[in-house]
Order: C-alpha cells, then sequence, then structure tokens
C-alpha cells in the first residue's frame, strides 16, 4: 500500500514537472482602467517615483518597508531601491525610458527569488480622461513555471495591479 502511494506520488509529481517544462518561456500580466485626467496630470505620478510609491500598491503592503532613492527625481536614471517583508521582497525599480504617455521600468527582485521584469504604463487619452495600462514581462524560468502551475500568478499580480490603478485612478482624479 506505501510503495503504490508513493509510485502515485512520485508519477504526479513527474507530471507536474513534464507540465510545467511545457509553459512558456516569457509571462506578461497586463491590467487597465479608465481615469479622469489628462495624460499630462497622471505621467509625473508614475515617472516620479517619490510619487509612485504614494500609490504602489507593494509599498500598502508594507508600511514599514526600507526604501532609499537614487539619480535624478524624475525619469530615465531615477531609482528606487526597497526591502520589505515576504509579501514585497527586495530589489530595486529603475526608469529605463520616457516619452509623452509612455513611462519603462526596470524591476529587479533579488528577494525572495532573482527577477528582471520590463514594466510599462501607457497612457492613451480616451474621451473626457486617459486610458492607463500597467504591464509586466519577464522570462520564466523552471521554478517559475513550476510556480506558475501550482499558483495563479495573473490574478495575484494582477490583483495588486488593480489595487495600484485605483490608487493611482483616486490620486490623479482628486481635486
Amino acid at each position: 500500500m506505501i510503495k503504490t502511494i508513493a509510485l502515485l506520488t512520485l508519477a504526479a509529481l513527474a507530471a507536474l514537472l513534464i507540465y510545467a517544462s511545457t509553459r512558456p518561456d516569457v509571462f506578461q500580466v497586463q491590467r487597465s482602467t479608465h481615469i479622469q485626467a489628462s495624460v499630462d496630470k497622471i505621467q509625473p505620478l508614475i515617472q516620479d517615483l517619490h510619487q509612485f510609491t504614494r500609490w504602489n500598491p507593494y509599498n500598502k503592503k508594507d508600511p514599514a518597508m526600507q526604501a532609499s532613492y537614487e539619480g535624478p527625481a524624475s525619469g530615465p536614471g531615477s531609482l528606487y531601491r526597497f526591502k520589505g517583508n515576504k509579501d514585497v521582497g527586495a530589489g530595486s525599480i529603475s526608469i529605463t525610458a520616457m516619452e509623452h504617455g509612455k513611462v519603462t521600468m526596470a524591476l529587479d527582485m533579488t528577494e525572495p527569488f532573482a527577477g528582471h521584469n520590463v514594466i510599462t504604463f501607457s497612457m492613451q487619452a480616451q474621451g473626457d480622461g486617459t486610458e492607463v495600462s500597467w504591464a509586466m514581462r519577464g522570462q520564466s524560468n523552471f521554478i517559475s513555471k513550476v510556480i506558475g502551475v501550482l499558483f495563479n500568478m495573473d490574478k495575484m499580480v494582477g490583483t495588486d495591479f488593480e489595487a495600484g490603478l485605483a490608487s493611482l485612478k483616486a490620486l490623479a482624479e482628486a481635486p
């Protein structure tokens, strides 16, 4: 009986690992919202990392997070280093490119595991406001693929993006 359970467990683990190996090598998470404000009002709240941390959902997950800023106050070259609890991890965010309606950042995680992702905020004037999209993409190594089979990463990260966009909306729409 124990031998049968062990063999079934081993077969299930092998199936999980084989399935994980077939998952895509790249992931992307994206969420969007409509904000009743202009691109010119919204973009400074993203491209200035001091403003970005006012609405970023990860800063709210750990109010005691250790953080520091480097480089210019805004735009390419500005850097935000952070070290927080298990819900936040540790790493840095830097602005790598910027143009009207678009801000690109590099997210380099060191904890709980290493990861190097590209974050893009796109803002498109639409009607009486702006459609804002927050996207993150990166490479999926084998461990990430296994975790992605066990946990819905799009839902987990997407929920955080939705919360962040709701906070950005509240801030940008405030009088």
